[in-house]
Order: structure tokens, then C-alpha cells, then sequence
């Protein structure tokens, strides 16, 4: 998974609600930790469900620094960010990976830090994950404006599309070629060069696709689903 986001010192991961882009950011946090020092900041404050802060201790335990809002995962969980985050472009880390709250109102929460990220822009890379499964998304016209959105509320250009068209374990592969001709459309239209395609490496190894494919593991499974696994 490295590989598509080279070697940029920040890595700023955005997604609609059920998009997928905690997973993204787990798999790439814990990718990142087995050869270089990773942090990895909660930036979601408007979904208090699936997110990385839920995973804080496995994180940790592989080495991970952590960092959220505060008041997250408690009954009051309203979009605190502590001054400590800022800390992530004066401390030196190798790989700081950001999982932000995918539509407008939580993309200004991304906003906030734009004087930092413009200091360090050639060492960021942006990238926005499209589940073309989810009602939000489900057409180009529909990504394009949620694309659009957070570009305008956190300021920052979105540099790669990822493909994480799927319906859980309901997915298929005509599911994820459906998505990356979708996704490439609106790579096109944005100027955007960089796309690639996430998914269970099953799925993905039946699935004729022509953009490079990143298998994933599934880290934010529910408990009521991982009796069923």
C-alpha cells in the first residue's frame, strides 16, 4: 500500500460515511509502523462510529502513536481538536497519516491545519477513497460534488482517487469494475492522474481491472459480524 503513496511524509485520507477510508487509513497505518515511525490522527469529528480511535490499543501496541479529538468515543464526543495534533508537523515522524471526516463539515476540521500542510505541501499527498456501493456516491455526478466540497471546506487538492467500491461481503467483482469505471470518470474530470483500486485481495484477484490494486484486511468489523466470520 506504500507504494501508491510514496514516499510523502503526510498522508491525508477523506471519505464519505461508509467509504471505507478508516480501513484504508489502519492498513496503511500498520503497513507504515512495520519500517518507520507512523502516527496516526483521528481527524473525524462528525461520525462517532468506525473510526480509527476505536482501535487505539492495537494501534499502540504496534507502535503507533495515536491521536484523536477529544471526548471521542464517550457520550460526548463533539468536535474538540486538541492542541496536541498540531504537534505532528513540529515532531518529527516519518509518516503521519490523517483519517478526516469526508464531507464538508468534516473536511473544515482539515481546514484548520492548511497553513501547516501548505508548509509541507510537496511532502503531502491527499487522496479521497469512493465507495460507489454507498447512496451518496453512487454516481459521478454525486463524487464530483462531494470531491468538490471537501477541496473547497479543507483547502486541500485531492492528488489520488481510491476505488473501495464494495458491499461488504456481499461484494463482487462486476461491483468493483463498476466502481473503478466510475471513479476513473471522475479522475478525468478533476485532472486527477493517480487512481487505484482497494477490496479483499479474493475479489480483487477475479476482478479485470486496469487500475494497480492494494488488497486490504478488514479491521473495523463489528462484533455481530465477526461471529459470523
Amino acid at each position: 500500500m506504500t507504494n501508491i503513496f510514496g514516499k510523502h511524509r503526510f498522508v491525508v485520507i477523506t471519505g464519505n460515511y461508509g467509504s471505507g477510508k478508516t480501513e484504508i487509513s489502519l492498513n496503511l497505518a500498520m503497513e507504515c509502523a512495520k519500517r518507520e515511525k507512523t502516527t496516526l490522527v483521528d481527524l473525524d469529528i462528525v461520525n462517532p462510529y468506525f473510526r480509527t480511535g476505536e482501535k487505539a490499543e492495537e494501534l499502540k501496541a504496534a507502535g503507533i502513536r495515536v491521536l484523536m479529538p477529544t471526548f471521542a468515543l464517550t457520550t460526548v464526543d463533539i468536535p474538540a481538536l486538541p492542541a496536541e495534533i498540531q504537534s505532528v508537523f513540529e515532531v518529527p515522524s516519518d509518516r503521519v497519516i490523517f483519517d478526516v471526516g469526508g464531507d464538508d463539515t468534516g473536511a473544515a476540521a482539515l481546514g484548520r491545519y492548511y497553513p501547516s500542510f501548505m508548509k509541507f505541501r510537496e511532502n503531502t499527498v491527499s487522496a479521497l477513497v469512493i465507495n460507489c456501493m454507498r447512496p451518496l456516491t453512487g454516481t459521478a455526478e454525486d463524487i464530483l460534488d462531494l470531491a468538490r466540497r471537501i477541496e473547497g471546506r479543507g483547502r486541500l487538492k485531492t492528488d489520488l482517487l481510491i476505488n473501495n467500491t464494495n458491499l461488504a461481503d456481499q461484494t463482487t467483482p462486476e461491483m468493483i469494475e463498476h466502481g473503478e469505471r466510475i471513479v476513473l470518470e471522475c479522475a478525468r474530470e478533476l485532472g486527477i492522474s493517480r487512481v487505484c483500486t482497494t477490496g479483499k485481495e479474493e475479489i480483487l484477484r477475479r476482478s479485470s481491472l486496469h487500475t494497480p490494486v492494494i488488497p486490504v484486511r478488514r479491521y473495523m468489523v463489528p462484533e455481530w459480524m465477526e461471529e459470523q466470520e
